[in-house]
């Protein structure tokens, strides 16, 4: 199954790049943005999810419930599963969206290289892989050249001879903004849930950077152009929460003695 997922979108990537340019690099823009229509409504779930969440958050049964059990995690956690199910609410819906993504993200990764096809047992690889009805073996072995990197690659920007992986801190950047501006503010951040939120929205940058520094740059390609359409698929449903990116405020603080 997994093999069939890799090879169709080996020839997804190979029928782009054949008709439209003969650039690699633009292949994996346009596969991405066709990835992103798939998924939309998927997203459209994620949002629903999160607003959903938003509102259970802020519903005065479950912060009486918190107080109620505040010392009782097991029983908290009950009458939280409870409520789950009372307001039909899936605590992963908004976290569907990105499971789904990872899969398609590492799927994309091994049909990268196995278009790339660097070494003389991965070209024949390529060979079994492509559909023959399309013409796709002319245009074997590829170009790998995208801008300054070999999409084949973790990619480096040498600058005075030094590596900088532009990429790779492209993605945590367009990472670390799109979680942020596509959360919703927690009623309450003490909550599980919003801690758990506020955990991955430190954690995943990181983590996707680490994974495109390491792994061949077309991945990375693939990660940052899918960020920001992420995030301009919730601007244009006005769902976009651009103050999370500043810095929280704190309350002021009232002079000692002060009867105001």
């Amino acid at each position: 199954m997994w093999e069939w997922i890799v090879n169709l979108f080996t020839n997804i990537l190979l029928i782009i790049y054949k008709y439209l340019g003969g650039n690699f690099g633009v292949a994996i823009i346009l596969f991405t943005v066709l990835s992103r229509v798939v998924l939309y409504p998927l997203m459209q779930n994620q949002i629903k999810g999160s607003q959903a969440m938003q509102a259970f958050q802020n519903s005065k049964e479950w912060q009486d419930i918190q107080k109620k059990y505040k010392d009782d995690k097991e029983k908290l956690a009950q009458e939280q599963m409870r409520l789950y199910r009372e307001m039909g609410i899936n605590p992963f819906a908004s976290c569907l969206p990105t499971i789904i993504q990872l899969p398609i993200m590492f799927a994309l990764y091994q049909s990268v290289v196995r278009a790339l096809a660097a070494s003389p047992l991965q070209l024949l690889i390529l060979q079994d892989a492509v559909y023959p009805v399309l013409g796709l073996p002319d245009i074997i072995p590829i170009n790998s050249k995208f801008l300054w990197m070999n999409l084949a690659q973790p990619e480096r920007l040498y600058i005075f001879g030094v590596g900088i992986p532009v990429l790779a801190i492209l993605t945590a950047v367009t990472t670390y903004i799109q979680t942020k501006v596509t959360t919703p503010p927690p009623a309450n951040p003490k909550d599980q849930s919003a801690m758990m939120s506020k955990t991955m929205a430190l954690y995943m940058p990181f983590f996707m950077g680490w994974i495109t520094y390491t792994l061949a740059s077309g991945l990375a390609v693939y990660i940052i152009v899918a960020n920001l359409l992420g995030i301009a698929q919730y601007a244009m449903m006005g769902k976009v929460n651009w103050k999370a990116l500043l810095p929280a405020q704190k309350p002021e603080q009232k002079p000692q003695g002060s009867k105001k």
